[in-house]
């Protein structure tokens, strides 16, 4: 395993404040898993198999569905995490006043203008959901649904294609799976 040579108080203090941002939300399961695995997931998927260790990067990964899914802001990721991390953050932050089949599209459309570190964290994303869809798909969801969840994921991925091997291989992996 490589090392962090970096200064993990930042991080330390992501994942406390996701945590707490997340804290009464659940995943879509069956188990009902709490919320704060996905982002977690994020991470050890990024440094454990893909080798990413830019700090930023995983700053963004855990707080990537804050100001989406919680009473957060971009004002407050900026004021507490710096602007470079609210910007991508922002990238990966779906605008809830669209309706979901738009949210999607524009999901795929952005996809390729999405900076790099934005990009890490969106092909990691969509890793972890693919993987959770396969072992342990939302309540509710028959095979139609969970099919296409797939497809939609691998249309958002191949605008991304080129930015990092290791990942794209992993997400390739997650997507045989496909139901």
């Amino acid at each position: 395993m490589s090392e962090l040579t970096t200064d993990l108080a930042p991080l330390v203090t992501a994942l406390s404040f996701a945590a707490k941002k997340h804290r009464h939300q659940r995943r879509k399961d069956v188990e009902a898993s709490p919320y704060i695995n996905h982002p977690i997931d994020l991470i050890n998927v990024l440094v454990n198999e893909a080798g990413v260790t830019d700090l930023t990067v995983l700053i963004a990964a855990i707080l990537h569905d804050t100001v989406e899914d919680t009473e957060t802001s971009f004002e407050e990721l900026e004021t507490i995490f710096g602007k470079k991390i609210a910007d991508i953050v922002q990238e990966l932050t779906d605008d809830k006043r669209f309706r979901k089949e738009k949210r999607k599209q524009l999901q795929i459309d952005n996809a390729a203008r999405a900076s790099y570190e934005a990009r890490l964290v969106k092909l990691a994303d969509k890793i972890c959901n693919l993987r959770d869809m396969d072992v342990s798909p939302p309540a509710g969801w028959d095979l139609d649904r969970r099919r296409e969840y797939f497809d939609w994921c691998l249309a958002v991925i191949d605008q991304v294609r080129g930015t990092h091997g290791q990942l794209e291989n992993l997400f390739d992996e997650a997507y045989s799976k496909k139901p």
